[in-house]
């Protein structure tokens, strides 16, 4: 069912109508037709938000340092959208609503917009509804946008291509702490977070990180907090405040966004060439099919012809227009 969205619901999107904000990023996450008409309606002419990226493994406590980073930018006085990234649920593709649950504490506060997205799609990573949807919160005048990744499979390289900082958060207790920690971890952290500080070889898993951290292209600070406590949650958002001026200043934001706005350009791009594709072969499969299925081909050598006659066709077609 496809969810209709006119003038009137922009003009309501507009004015900060959270319910018609509710209704844009539905339709974004669904794949609704309309989506793209009503983004490129919404979004030209969007602010800029300041985007934080959480991950790390699952039980390090991410949402509540989520909760609590939020907390402390509403008292600024700032307007603050948080996106869960949760698990799909198999059955309905939804997202499982768990990490809702743990921010009822601050759910009711005025200027904050919590949004759980499904993970599908992804092998545990962002959801691919991401970027527009960061997008419409832009637009709508959020001025920080955190969002927390599932922290299994594609979600950390995926959240450094999404986002302006990003904090990862681990725990003591992981067994040898440098090991269980994934390969190219290091590399992707701005601010590094030792959470539940309060267990036993907290010291010692600040120490090992710290070390490890020297070998990487860049100085990256690390700091202990007790998420539940609100413990040293003020002085990792004073070092992403610290992040986020120092990259203002030498022009990396800028980079960052542009790299951005490439790869949302290209996934669309390409999303469309596929979609054409994939009905050109379907259209051509049934008289190649008998060969495959009886092995006088393949479906490697099939696929290679009737990709080149696609492209054959695309360039004809763009000759005869020029």
């Amino acid at each position: 069912m496809h969810t209709h969205f006119n003038d009137e619901h922009i003009s309501a999107f507009l004015r900060g109508d959270m319910r018609a904000l509710a209704r844009a990023i539905s339709m974004v996450e669904a794949g609704d037709v309309q989506a793209e008409h009503l983004l490129a309606a919404l979004t030209r002419e969007g602010q800029r938000a300041r985007l934080i990226g959480i991950t790390g493994p699952p039980g390090a406590g991410k949402s509540t340092l989520t909760a609590k980073l939020a907390e402390v930018l509403l008292d600024r006085g700032e307007r603050v959208a948080l996106l869960l990234i949760d698990p799909s649920s198999p059955f309905t593709g939804g997202a499982i609503l768990g990490d809702r649950i743990r921010m009822h504490a601050i759910s009711g506060r005025p200027r904050l917009y919590i949004r759980s997205l499904g993970s599908r799609g992804s092998l545990g990573g962002l959801s691919r509804a991401v970027p527009p949807v960061v997008q419409l919160l832009e637009r709508f005048g959020f001025d920080t946008i955190i969002i927390e990744t599932v922290g299994t499979g594609q979600a950390e390289t995926d959240v450094v291509e999404t986002v302006d900082s990003v904090v990862v958060v681990t725990v003591p207790g992981l067994g040898d702490d440098i090991q269980a920690m994934k390969a190219g971890i290091f590399e992707i952290a701005d601010v590094f977070v030792v959470n539940k500080a309060d267990r036993e070889g907290a010291e010692h898993a600040m120490r090992q990180i710290e070390e490890a951290l020297k070998f990487g292209p860049r100085e990256v600070p690390v700091f202990a907090t007790i998420a539940t406590a609100g413990v040293g949650v003020a002085a990792v958002l004073n070092a992403l405040d610290e992040h986020y001026q120092t990259m203002l200043a030498d022009g990396e934001l800028t980079r960052r966004r542009e790299r951005r706005l490439r790869k949302a350009l290209h996934a669309y791009a390409a999303s469309i060439v596929s979609g054409h594709l994939a009905t050109w072969v379907e259209a051509r499969l049934p008289r190649h099919w008998p060969d495959i299925e009886s092995g006088r081909s393949d479906i490697y050598t099939c696929g290679r012809r009737l990709a080149e006659e696609f492209q054959a066709k695309d360039v004809k077609n763009h000759v005869r227009e020029d």
